[in-house]
């Protein structure tokens, strides 16, 4: 395996953009190898890779790890990312799975039709304003640090930036009644790790487009429709 962490996915992403905004932020160099036939999947398959028999994959450390959750966790905590103590550890895994939730419903979003991406976006928007960017604003005022826990750089920092701009590029002036946030999102950015992320070049991918939504279809031989919430 290589020394280098490598991911196997699609070139765009999907469930594994969070694992490579994680590298990033941990400043790990990675590689990729990107699935564009089915054959290529099978090979996967075949060979004992895939646990579940689905990616993200990563090679690390030796392994081959599936399921992003585990593949999230362990580069937190192997990279100091994941709080001091398990009170620290907890706080993260929450909001985590806060934004967790709000990203899944964009993840499949490409994939509507253009009358459900149309409620899908306004769905997305709601949801972002009146259910989960509530709760940051709030930790971040009472607080008064500048990061979600424990005035440290974490998983929970990265994450909730990922989900902010994912959430702008559905609606650019989402975060005008949350400034709290705006700060948060300034502050994140300019962290030497993320904001060579951020610059074009990097390995950080664009939003979905229909190549990417036809690879992903043929590749997993997604024939049904997927509909908005």
């Amino acid at each position: 395996m290589s020394a280098k962490p490598k991911l196997y996915y699609f070139a765009g992403r999907g469930k594994m953009e969070s694992i490579r905004w994680l590298l990033a932020a941990a400043g790990v160099e990675f590689e990729e190898e990107f699935l564009e036939t089915r054959d290529q999947y099978e090979k996967l398959l075949q060979g004992g890779s895939l646990l579940f028999q689905q990616v993200p994959m990563v090679e690390i450390d030796g392994m081959r790890m599936v399921q992003t959750r585990a593949i999230l966790s362990y580069i937190a905590a192997k990279y100091n990312l994941y709080g001091k103590d398990l009170k620290e550890r907890a706080l993260i895994d929450m909001y985590v799975g806060g934004t967790d939730d709000l990203m899944g419903f964009i993840l499949m979003f490409p994939f509507l039709s253009a009358e459900d991406k149309e409620k899908q976006r306004a769905f997305i928007v709601q949801k972002a304003t009146s259910r989960y960017f509530p709760v940051y604003e709030k930790v971040l005022k009472d607080h008064g640090q500048d990061f979600l826990v424990g005035n440290n750089f974490s998983w929970a920092d990265v994450h909730l930036l990922e989900a902010i701009l994912m959430v702008e590029e559905k609606k650019p002036d989402v975060l005008s009644g949350f400034p709290q946030l705006q700060a948060f999102k300034a502050r994140i950015s300019s962290i030497p790790t993320i904001k060579k992320f951020l610059e074009p070049g990097s390995q950080r991918k664009p939003v979905p487009d229909e190549k990417y939504v036809e690879t992903v279809r043929r590749v997993l031989r997604m024939y049904y429709d997927i509909k908005a919430n």
